[in-house]
């Protein structure tokens, strides 16, 4: 009988851990928005390692990738971006434009009271140099920012096929387990 409570458990917690593993994925790559002011843009070659310097010399295929450094206007707490195509590999943002958001956001920090309004997925990771992607970037004279409809529908509509899957399932062994009358 302990090793039943014990399988049980295990199997709750691997059920809590993959619920919580999708959690934070979607979390990762569902879009959300911040009210910032640009204060830069820059490009930086990189590679499978990082930023290409002195302390790491390009050991493979390399690439430019572009970045955007702004600052919350009331707070006045920085953080930087990462300006990059996603083209037709996941997470499927089909983004094909980061020249133009570029060309966009270095339009913005021109003028030291022009907020923007952008749209990114990831998170900002410093000890491992991991950035947060802009997706979209317009200008906005507003600091509030937008009601996340996207993802409020998404997860609805996610929550909804996981109510309907588990009923259909629960119908389904209900059925199975039932001994026919004769």
């Amino acid at each position: 009988m302990k090793w039943l409570k014990s399988i049980i458990l295990g199997l709750a917690l691997l059920a809590v851990g993959a619920v919580g593993a999708v959690a934070l994925g979607l979390f990762y790559f569902l879009p959300q928005h911040d009210v910032v002011m640009v204060t830069g843009v820059e490009v930086k070659r990189v590679d499978h390692n990082g930023v290409i310097n002195a302390e790491n010399p390009a050991d493979g295929p390399t690439r430019d990738v572009y970045f955007i450094n702004t600052e919350n206007p009331d707070t006045k707490n920085v953080m930087v971006y990462r300006n990059e195509d996603t083209g037709w590999s996941f997470p499927w943002y089909f983004k094909f434009d980061s020249a133009d958001i570029q060309a966009k956001a270095q339009g913005y920090s021109r003028d030291a009271e022009q907020l923007a309004l952008i749209r990114y997925y990831g998170w900002r990771i410093k000890i491992l140099s991991v950035f947060p992607n802009i997706t979209a970037i317009e200008s906005t004279t507003s600091r509030t920012e937008p009601f996340p409809w996207f993802n409020t529908i998404f997860l609805g509509g996610l929550t909804l096929v996981v109510i309907f899957i588990a009923v259909s399932l629960r119908r389904r062994f209900k059925r199975r387990n039932q001994v026919p009358a004769h």
